[in-house]
C-alpha cells in the first residue's frame, strides 16, 4: 500500500539494534493481543455451531502478564495495540486491561475488535480506560442473514452498540465485513450506504482459510477489486491516499459524502511485503504471521522467571524468522493448526 514501505524504512532507520526487524527488512510496530479464545457468536466461517474446546482459564495470560509483555514489546518499537479475541468483551473487566495498556505508554494507539454484542454495555468503561476506537465485525445488515451467518439473532444489539460507541467517542468507528461469494456480496453497496449515512469506515475482508471446520474454498473468495467496482458503479470513489499506512487502501466518496470504504485483499493481493503485525495469543504465544505454522512461547519462560531481556530476545528471534508471505493459493500452502478465534484477529 502507498506509504507503507516508506513507513517501514523510516522506522528501521530511526530504531536501534533492539527493534523488531525481520530478515526481509520489515519492522513490527503493530501488536494484536488476544485476551480469550471464547466467543458468544458462531460465525460460520470461523467455528462450528457447538463451539470449540476452550482454553482452560489458567492457560490464559493474566492482565498483569499481558501488561509486562506489552511493555517489553513497546520498548522494542511497538506503537499500536489492538485488543482482540475470540470476543474480547466476554473476558470479565477487560477495561482494566485497557487501562494497564494505556499506562504502559500514553502515546500508544489502542483499539479493539469486537462483534459488538456487548459493546453498548461496555463502551463507556472502555472509553474511560483509554481505548481510542473500536472495530466491529458485522457481515450482514439483514436480520435473517446476520442470524444465519452468526447463529445469533443479534443485529439490533450490534447496531445499538455502534451508536453507543460513537457517542462515547470511540471513533472513527470501523466495521469489518467478511465477504463470501453467494452469501453476502450482494450487500456491499448497502454497507457503502451505511458508511455514507453514519461516517463509519467499512472495510471488506476477503474470505480466508482460517475456519475451524476446514470448509474454506477459493470459490468463496470475492476479490477486493470486484467489491470496489460494485460500489463505484453506485457511488463513484476516490482513493484516500493521505491515510495512515494500513493493509487497506481506503476510498472516499467522490460527492463528498461522509464515511469511507476499503478492502483488505489478503488472498488476491496480499500485503505480506509490507506487513508490520505481530500477534500475541491468549495463552501467550507470539506469532509473526497470522498464517504462521510456528509460535514462540512467551508464557512458559515468563512464568518460569525469565527477565525482560530474555523475553525481548525471544520476541526478536520470532520476528527475525518471519517468512516472506502466507502462500495462500500456492500448491505448498499449509493451513495453520489453530483457527482464527484461537489465534486472535
Amino acid at each position: 500500500m502507498k506509504g507503507m514501505d516508506d513507513d517501514i524504512h523510516a522506522t528501521a532507520s530511526e530504531g536501534t539494534a533492539a527493534s523488531l526487524i525481520d530478515d526481509f527488512g520489515r519492522v513490527a510496530t503493530d501488536l494484536r493481543i488476544s485476551v480469550t479464545d471464547r466467543c458468544n457468536f458462531r460465525c460460520r466461517y470461523c467455528m462450528p455451531p457447538e463451539g470449540l474446546p476452550w482454553m482452560p482459564r489458567e492457560a490464559l495470560l493474566t492482565f498483569e502478564e499481558i501488561e509486562r509483555l506489552t511493555g517489553i514489546l513497546v520498548d522494542l518499537g511497538v506503537r499500536s495495540i489492538k485488543v482482540t479475541g475470540g470476543e474480547p468483551l466476554v473476558r470479565r473487566d477487560v477495561h482494566h486491561l485497557v487501562r494497564k495498556l494505556r499506562d504502559v505508554d500514553h502515546k500508544l494507539d489502542i483499539s479493539m475488535t469486537t462483534n459488538g454484542f456487548l459493546l453498548a454495555k461496555e463502551a463507556a468503561s472502555l472509553a474511560g480506560a483509554g481505548l481510542d476506537r473500536v472495530t466491529v465485525s458485522c457481515d450482514s445488515l439483514l436480520k435473517h442473514r446476520f442470524a444465519d451467518m452468526t447463529l445469533r439473532d443479534a443485529l439490533d444489539e450490534v447496531m445499538h452498540g455502534l451508536r453507543v460507541a460513537s457517542d462515547e467517542g470511540l471513533t472513527p468507528i470501523k466495521i469489518n465485513t467478511v465477504v463470501i461469494r453467494n452469501k453476502n456480496e450482494d450487500e456491499v453497496v448497502q454497507f457503502a450506504e451505511l458508511a455514507r449515512s453514519t461516517g463509519y469506515d467499512i472495510r471488506f475482508i476477503e474470505y480466508m482459510p482460517l475456519d475451524a471446520q476446514d470448509e474454506w474454498s477459493a470459490d468463496g473468495v470475492v476479490p477486493g477489486a470486484e467489491i470496489i467496482e460494485r460500489i463505484a458503479r453506485a457511488y463513484p470513489l476516490v482513493a484516500d491516499t493521505d491515510d495512515e499506512p494500513e493493509p487497506v487502501t481506503p476510498f472516499r466518496f467522490a460527492d463528498g459524502a461522509p464515511g469511507r470504504v476499503g478492502v483488505i485483499p489478503s488472498v488476491t493481493q496480499p500485503f505480506c511485503a509490507s506487513c508490520n503485525r505481530l500477534r500475541l495469543t491468549a495463552d501467550g504465544q507470539l506469532r509473526a504471521c497470522l498464517f504462521s505454522l510456528e509460535e514462540t512461547d512467551l508464557r512458559g519462560p515468563l512464568r518460569a522467571g525469565a527477565n525482560d531481556a530474555d523475553l525481548a530476545a525471544l520476541a526478536q528471534t520470532c520476528v527475525a524468522a518471519k517468512w516472506s508471505g502466507h502462500r495462500i493459493g500456492e500448491d505448498d500452502f499449509v493451513k495453520p493448526a489453530r483457527s482464527m478465534s484461537m489465534i486472535g484477529g
